[in-house]
């Protein structure tokens, strides 16, 4: 039976995961990279260390089994949307480190909804093109090489695209494209012709030339090259993220929609055939494209900071020893004892869009400890949830979810108790790098529909309304005083 193999490209890893054609995984590999955080606001990936990381998950993958390349039908991506990149065309060496999604050094105080109508998003920190402006305008000499037509310009799927299909090693073959989910996520591209705007080129300082070619999501990216592991084995899918998600989840009916818990927590809403305009502070995205094909669209609600939350705790604070413990301990209190963490690391996302929030945790008493911490920690991820999902409008009678944090049954029972509604989990929560490999596997045509992701696991509400309100309101009080630090 072919396999499918699909490179998942996170904030905090790279993974690669082979599957035959009835979604079994058979073969898996992860390397984790650095975070760097250089000032207040600034996150960065060295994104040549990304790519080094995406030959190793690869080998490994396929030494773990001993798959040969010739068992391989196809390879699909999904990435980290709006991160940025900057390389040379000829070395194939970044100019600058990635300046990634979470970073805000290039927020704009005018008026974020400027170019709304056109690309679905705002004029803040979050896109990429702003990102690609930065570099130019900040390493010496960049934005004439650029014009010189020396750089190139790309988010995660673009840089590894272009390395995988020859880089600077076999520049005769590499390919510059992105897909139209990526492309989506710049600020630079018409939702409506699927192209760059060259207005918005303009205006926001990122010439044309340095962009790459864009695609539809399903379809072709080119061969991988000679040199390395799964060559000549083409590229057949491509999706950022949460569209990968989205997709993997099965999500292709109009208002079908799921969410995402990972190192934020995403919301995605397939709307059909026609970009929606958000009024309340949601993004407009492409879903996907198959090619031959018209798009389909969704709305979006983006929450910086999910599992980088229980990350801060471990990592920073030293409260947990695993992020698995923090499902022990808060399950060892009733409720949080009053304690309320906004995590507004990088500010609040959708739906308020405040870069200027900043982190608290208030009711803090001499009877809290850490228990009580990681439950708020839960908590403070279930309402932000709650915000997206009301921000969405309807009134849905269930939430399909995946992620890693979904594996915390707690969280779980937290969040449809606090939605108040059905919360679903497939047995197989991976669905971002499945997503990849079902758009690979539909892209040569192997298969004809996302790959099963097993059986699902249900949670229904058990909350009250008072309590539910109650949380709801010492929340709202947080967010108060996290905006009121600014």
């Amino acid at each position: 039976m072919p396999l499918l193999a699909a490179i998942d490209q996170g904030t905090t890893s790279t993974r690669v995961c082979i599957t035959d054609a009835d979604g079994h995984v058979v073969s898996q590999a992860q390397f984790e990279h650095a975070q760097h955080m250089p000032r207040q606001g600034w996150v960065e990936h060295d994104a040549a260390e990304i790519w080094r990381n995406t030959r190793r998950a690869l080998s490994e993958a396929m030494a773990e089994q001993d798959i040969a390349e010739d068992d391989v039908a196809a390879l699909g991506l999904t990435n980290q949307r709006e991160t940025a990149v900057v390389w040379e065309k000829k070395t194939g060496k970044p100019i600058y480190n990635a300046i990634v999604w979470q970073d805000t050094r290039t927020n704009h105080d005018g008026d974020v909804y400027r170019y709304q109508q056109k690309t679905g998003l705002l004029h803040n920190s979050y896109p990429a093109a702003p990102k690609w402006a930065w570099i130019l305008d900040n390493v010496e000499g960049a934005r004439e090489r650029a014009e010189r037509g020396e750089l190139l310009a790309g988010t995660i799927d673009s840089w590894l695209i272009w390395n995988l299909t020859g880089g600077s090693r076999e520049p005769e073959h590499a390919l510059h494209v992105t897909d139209v989910t990526n492309a989506s996520r710049t600020l630079l591209m018409d939702l409506r012709t699927l192209d760059w705007d060259d207005d918005l080129c303009e205006a926001l300082r990122v010439p044309r030339k340095m962009l790459p070619e864009i695609r539809p999501s399903i379809g072709y990216f080119g061969k991988i090259r000679r040199r390395g592991p799964l060559a000549g084995v083409p590229i057949t899918g491509v999706l950022g993220d949460q569209q990968a998600a989205l997709f993997g989840q099965n999500c292709l009916q109009e208002n079908d929609a799921k969410m995402t818990y990972g190192t934020g927590l995403f919301m995605l809403l397939n709307t059909g055939s026609e970009p929606r305009i958000s009024e309340n502070g949601l993004l407009t995205t492409v879903a996907y494209q198959i090619d031959g094909e018209e798009p389909v669209y969704a709305q979006e609600g983006s929450v910086a900071v999910g599992g980088s939350l229980i990350q801060w705790l471990r990592d920073q604070l030293g409260i947990l020893k695993s992020a698995a413990e923090t499902e022990t301990l808060a399950a060892q209190v009733p409720d949080s004892g009053g304690v309320v963490i906004v995590p507004a690391f990088s500010g609040l996302f959708a739906p308020r869009w405040r870069p200027d929030a900043r982190g608290v945790i208030v009711g803090l008493t001499r009877f809290a400890d850490k228990r009580h911490i990681a439950r708020a920690a839960l908590e403070a991820t279930c309402l932000q949830a709650r915000e997206v999902v009301c921000a969405m409008g309807g009134d849905p009678d269930r939430l399909r979810v995946d992620g890693g944090m979904t594996a915390n049954n707690l969280l779980m029972q937290m969040q449809a108790d606090i939605l108040g509604i059905t919360v679903q989990r497939p047995a197989n929560i991976e669905t971002t790098v499945m997503g990849a490999a079902s758009a690979a596997g539909m892209g040569i045509s192997l298969i004809d529909a996302p790959l099963s992701l097993g059986p699902t696991t249900t949670w229904n509400s058990e909350m009250a309304g008072p309590e539910r309100d109650r949380l709801v309101s010492a929340w709202e009080d947080a967010v108060g005083r996290s905006l009121g630090l600014a």
